[in-house]
């Protein structure tokens, strides 16, 4: 039975750095352009939009212009917070390794 206190160590270990980690992802802030920066979007690491900046001149193109290049900006922001999210969290999950599972 002491692989499975190891294991539980581990967990908790694992916890605790899952927990300091969404502090961190809530603090990390990722700024995205788009359209020569007509359209700036700004994200956190959790994926949590924070600001959306648009250029006036923007504003006077054609409707089908200026949806298409604030798409553009947030899908871009969305996976840039991802990919950090996703990498940050393989940084913490990595360590934690169940015998026999993976």
């Amino acid at each position: 039975m002491a692989g499975v206190g190891k294991l539980l160590k581990q967990a908790q270990k694992m916890q605790r750095g899952i927990e300091a980690l969404q502090a961190q992802l809530d603090a990390h802030e990722i700024n995205v352009a788009s359209g020569g920066g007509a359209v700036k979007v700004k994200i956190n690491g959790n994926g949590k939009f924070l600001a959306l900046e648009l250029d006036p001149e923007l504003l006077k193109e054609e409707p089908k212009l200026v949806a298409d290049t604030i798409l553009t900006a947030m899908q871009d922001a969305a996976k840039q917070s991802k990919e950090y999210n996703d990498a940050e969290m393989q940084k913490v999950t990595s360590a934690f390794q169940v015998p026999g599972m993976f």
